[in-house]
């Protein structure tokens, strides 16, 4: 509570006047004063509160029951409030994680050789070349397929349709091309060197071997991986992993082309998660026409699962949260502001859902929400230790006899201070006490005998009725 009243003190003295009231205040009747630190404290006009700061005024229309507050337009403009609607749609779980861009590997080929043999002639220097389908990539010698292409030939000679199909199946499982066999069949010459041709268009991205290099079937000669369409692999934490279902919409960025986002959908979800990492790998599929995207590049993801409908959220800044209980700035009125508790729901991105406390049709405040939550939890505060008394004083009220001195009399105040004798009905032995004084105190002087009653008023006891006795010599 000293927090927010010493806050409440500093704006004052930033905006030039009081950070909350009524534009019109100077018209309202004021009921009474108040002790901005013990509302206990109260007076019929302005002064000074027992810890020495200014009492304030309680006006008429104030409702004490509840935390509105008023502000005037001059100080709202001030303080920078600022308002915003309440909004009802479609809120997602917002999962922002990392990815990197892979190949499409439905769109990358293995070049393997069937038969053993010596590469020549190989046109690809390096990977990163580009070829197009049907390309000769290299050519190779072997030895079987020299002895294949004899049996061919021969089996033509013979005649045998039987025997020549199984020859021209042959030569096509030992990687021949048609066009090979078709020149073979027409020229009847054996070919020492076969030409392999690209399966597809693409990049090379792997070139494990040389020219003159002898290679055998379980070797990878080549592997060309086309870039039209590329993976985006994005990493969920293992807590997130049941949010996070095919279909789900994703914005990416790249750090080297700031201000561009690629907007996708979650392809595959993959069965396991990393056993390094602990997290659940997401495939997305993106079209890459310029080839901006190129693989192992890093990615920001942000990966909106989950979706909610008929949802009402309201900007997280809104949101107060002070320790179990959530509140917001609600406007009440033109001016007029309430605290008001919330249950709040799944966070998305800058915004959070409201699952109790708001309706759609109302405006909240987004800044300057905290100046106003502690002027109306100071306020409710008032009006709760208000209630407190009020239900006090309806119950039974103690009264007690006593006699006393006058030591010292206040009338601004309606105080007087006693030396009184011991009270048996309150327990209390002879002291010097001050008490508030609901009594004529005309004619009374610093010294006088006095007898009085008390009456319970609160937590406080009140003179109610002075009867002066025989006037004694006083030491």
């Amino acid at each position: 509570m000293k927090r927010y009243v010493i806050f409440l003190l500093l704006v004052l003295f930033l905006v030039g006047g009081s950070p909350v009231q009524s534009a019109d205040e100077g018209e309202k009747d004021i009921l009474y004063w108040v002790a901005p630190m013990d509302p206990n404290y109260r007076r019929d006009e302005p002064g000074k509160s027992p810890m020495g700061m200014d009492l304030i005024p309680v006006y008429a229309d104030a409702d004490e029951g509840g935390s509105d507050v008023s502000i005037s337009s001059v100080v709202v403009q001030n303080l920078g409030v600022r308002t915003e609607a309440v909004r009802i749609g479609t809120l997602h779980r917002l999962i922002d994680t990392v990815g990197y861009i892979d190949h499409d590997e439905s769109k990358v080929s293995h070049i393997h050789l069937r038969v053993s043999g010596w590469i020549e002639k190989l046109s690809v220097r390096s990977a990163g070349e580009r070829v197009k389908k049907g390309q000769r990539l290299f050519n190779l010698y072997s030895p079987d397929l020299v002895n294949v292409q004899e049996e061919f030939l021969r089996a033509l000679s013979s005649g045998n349709k039987g025997l020549i199909e199984a020859s021209r199946d042959r030569l096509d499982a030992l990687g021949i091309s048609r066009g090979e066999i078709s020149q073979l069949e027409k020229k009847r010459k054996v070919r020492q060197n076969i030409a392999v041709y690209a399966p597809q268009d693409g990049v090379v991205s792997e070139l494990p071997v040389r020219e003159g290099m002898y290679a055998k079937p379980a070797m990878n000669v080549m592997t060309l991986a086309d870039l039209s369409s590329v993976w985006l692999i994005a990493e969920v934490f293992e807590r997130q992993a049941g949010w996070v279902h095919v279909g789900d919409k994703a914005e990416v960025t790249l750090p080297y082309l700031p201000g561009k986002v690629w907007r996708g959908k979650v392809e595959y979800i993959y069965p396991s998660l990393d056993p390094k990492t602990r997290t659940l790998l997401v495939r997305l599929r993106f079209d890459n026409p310029g080839e901006s995207l190129k693989p192992n590049m890093y990615a920001r993801v942000k990966l909106y699962a989950s979706p909610r409908e008929n949802v009402i959220s309201i900007p997280i800044e809104a949101l107060i949260r002070t320790g179990g209980k959530d509140r917001v700035i609600v406007e009440v009125g033109a001016g007029k502001f309430d605290a008001r508790e919330v249950v709040a729901g799944i966070e998305s991105g800058e915004r959070i859902e409201i699952l109790e406390g708001l309706q759609t049709d109302e405006k909240i405040v987004v800044s300057g929400q905290f100046l106003i939550d502690s002027e109306a939890s100071l306020k409710a505060s008032f009006a709760r230790m208000s209630d407190a008394n009020e239900s006090t004083e309806k119950a039974p009220k103690a009264q007690a006899k006593g006699q006393g001195i006058v030591l010292s009399i206040n009338m601004e105040q309606k105080e007087m201070e006693l030396r009184h004798a011991p009270i048996p009905e309150l327990g209390w032995s002879e002291m010097e006490m001050l008490f508030p004084v609901d009594a004529d105190m005309q004619g009374l002087r610093i010294g006088d005998s006095i007898a009085f009653d008390l009456e319970q008023r609160g937590r406080a006891f009140v003179i109610v009725t002075i009867r002066p006795e025989k006037q004694e010599q006083q030491p």
